[in-house]
């Protein structure tokens, strides 16, 4: 399941942007966090595919949300203006944004050239 970050987990799990100025990705595994809000269309049409990708890809990839509603700080942040807006986070190198709501196979797409490198594909394969 996706997991909601608020501003101070936010920080913590991904990137504290008070104390780096430079980017600086805190997790442990790559990322895709969803900026949404409860009242978007688009949002809720995105929502369980983000939920049915966070459950195949468990230990390979993290899946958080942001709620631009409660957190606009962290929206503004990232100057976020349409949602949803997809941010798509490697373990090295900057994220890559996307807005709109993404269809399932683009979702994987980004997945397996963008977040899984090479190694870590070969890897994720050999464990099944």
């Amino acid at each position: 399941m996706s997991e909601l970050l608020t501003l101070q987990s936010f920080k913590q799990n991904v990137f504290d942007y008070e104390a780096d100025k430079e980017w600086n990705y805190r997790g442990e595994l790559p990322a895709i966090v969803d900026f949404y809000a409860d009242w978007c269309g688009p949002c809720k049409m995105v929502a369980p595919i983000l939920d049915r990708l966070s459950k195949k890809y468990e230990g390979k990839i993290r899946v958080y949300k942001v709620d631009t509603e409660a957190e606009q700080e962290l929206a503004g942040m990232f100057g976020i203006q349409s949602i949803p807006t997809i941010l798509f986070i490697p373990m090295k190198g900057q994220p890559q944004a996307a807005m709109g709501a993404l269809p399932e196979k683009e979702f994987e797409r980004v997945i397996a050239e963008f977040l899984l490198s090479e190694p870590q594909l070969e890897t994720a394969v050999k464990a099944e």
